[in-house]
């Protein structure tokens, strides 16, 4: 039976005043303990943990779990060099297939997590490989046939941080450390029962819409405070959530006034320069890292992280009352409704220090490639009714597991010019295998036009290189995807709705890139 609507109340993430739990960081062990793994093996194990989310309760947890040097670590925020070799031996303890997907990775297909590759329980898997990706926020999850919506949802989650010289660089001009100034917050809703354990539990509705909870966990922790003090930090915003978007901003406590940040990075790192923003909207599986500067700031003064209000956009349907969320549970208290106005995070400025130093000017020498010559692929987003329930295609097609519907020339350099309908709902969609860069949105609604910073219509979080962009209703988006790799044999890779229980629908194809005549 899902939580009480009066025990809800303390966790309703709409009230401020229930912001007194400690927020939990990566530390040197526990829960998203940081783990060095450069040229340093590890084994993960899945299994189920048990682990006090809700204060005074403990959740049964699905999660992975490292042991090393007489520590444990779960879901373990992994570190890594650019350059480095990494190699991690996943012995599945559950009781079904799993497999892990190192999202955002440029890796050979084998060691993608592909569900092609289960893993049995009680079975082993390697993946090594080398870290070919620049600096970044990247993650790992579970990829496995039909079951990754509720394993992720289940908590099976976590970071993936890559390092370079050019992050380096940026720590040594901040001052910057991971897990105290530099903060990674992974972001997800849940439903939680009356013990405090997770309940996934879609219904018809949530299948098609995606399953959305009303309690928000940051870094695991409901309700979140942080202690900090007058100086920058960087922020790592993920959104792990199985289907809720974001529209992030921070603010003075009890100020609508939005507050000034610098976008520094999205999916694929760093970006070129440091970019103002005020507000920026993340879809399940992006990332954005932020700075927040906080030097003008008094002790006892207060900064909020909050999602602001904003249309869904769930044009599927003509009939308004298909559109409430909550209509179809009977227990407990309704739905958080997507594009409800909430906080994440309370920050509390406990200490003025001195603190000198200024946001660097120039982040990151990316290089352009040239696509004056690429081809154009067309792809649509689209539903089709299906009896009493709608399916969600790509190109008119659902998942096949055997069938190949993209095919693409090892190296080709492709525009990917990807077509929303105007009756539809926002997709993230995200390409394993390989990075992109976004070109142009047009189409696009209001609430994301009126946040363009450039004449082709792309948001900050635009910029920079990208696994995964949201698509809203109407809109179009076109990106260069270079299609490049140095591995053996046919690679064969995966193109997705990243809200989880569309992929598990089928909105889901597979990507062929093959080295002879496409």
């Amino acid at each position: 039976m899902n939580i009480s609507s009066a025990a809800y109340d303390s966790l309703s993430p709409t009230n401020l005043d229930n912001f007194n739990n400690l927020l939990r960081l990566p530390a040197n062990d526990g829960i998203m303990g940081i783990v060095d793994a450069s040229d340093a093996p590890l084994r993960i194990t899945t299994g189920t943990e048990s682990v006090e989310v809700l204060p005074g309760k403990r959740s049964e947890v699905s999660a992975y779990r490292v042991e090393r040097d007489g520590k444990t670590f779960v879901n373990p925020t992994i570190r890594v060099r650019t350059g480095s070799s990494f190699s991690a031996e996943l012995a599945n303890g559950l009781d079904e297939e799993t497999t892990i997907h190192w999202h955002g990775q440029h890796i050979d297909w084998r060691m993608d997590g592909h569900p092609l590759l289960p893993v049995s329980p009680d079975a082993t898997y390697r993946y090594a490989y080398p870290v070919a990706n620049r600096g970044g926020t990247y993650w790992y999850h579970p990829h496995a046939h039909g079951t990754s919506a509720r394993q992720t949802y289940s908590g099976l989650a976590g970071f993936f941080i890559v390092e370079d010289e050019e992050e380096r660089r940026l720590g040594e001009a901040l001052d910057l450390k991971l897990g105290e100034t530099d903060i990674p917050l992974l972001i997800q809703d849940k439903m939680f029962d009356e013990s405090g354990n997770f309940v996934y539990a879609p219904g018809p509705m949530d299948e098609e819409m995606g399953y959305e909870g009303n309690v928000i966990l940051t870094n695991l922790t409901p309700n979140p405070y942080l202690e900090v003090v007058t100086r920058i930090y960087r922020f790592r915003l993920l959104n792990g959530s199985n289907a809720r978007n974001l529209r992030l901003a921070f603010s003075r406590t009890g100020e609508d006034e939005l507050l000034l940040y610098h976008v520094i990075a999205t999916d694929g790192g760093l970006l070129d320069r440091p970019r103002a923003a005020r507000e920026v909207f993340l879809s399940p599986a992006e990332r954005v890292d932020v700075l927040v500067d906080l030097t003008g700031f008094e002790p006892g003064e207060e900064v909020v992280l909050r999602s602001l209000p904003f249309d869904p956009m769930h044009r599927e349907h003509e009939m308004a009352g298909h559109m409430d969320m909550g209509h179809h549970h009977h227990m407990g208290p309704a739905r958080l409704s997507d594009g409800h106005e909430f906080y994440l995070l309370r920050l509390v400025v406990s200490e003025r220090v001195d603190y000198a130093r200024r946001v660097p000017e120039t982040l990151s020498e990316s290089s352009r490639q040239d696509f004056a010559e690429a081809a154009t692929r067309t792809v649509t987003l689209s539903m089709a009714a299906e009896g009493e329930t709608n399916r969600w295609l790509i190109n008119g097609l659902s998942h096949e597991m055997g069938e190949y519907p993209i095919v693409a020339q090892r190296g080709a350099k492709e525009i990917w010019e990807v077509r929303n309908d105007e009756r539809s709902m926002p997709h993230p969609m995200h390409l394993h295998g390989f990075r992109f860069l976004v070109l142009e949105r047009t189409g696009s609604p209001e609430q994301v036009s009126c946040l363009a910073v450039d004449d082709d219509g792309r948001t900050v979080s635009d910029l920079g290189f990208k696994d995964t962009v949201l698509i809203w209703p109407g809109e179009t988006m076109k990106a260069a995807v270079d299609l490049s790799h140095g591995f053996e044999g046919e690679q064969l890779y995966m193109f997705h709705c990243h809200i989880l229980e569309h992929e598990k629908g089928g909105m889901m194809l597979n990507l062929k890139v093959v080295s002879g005549e496409a």
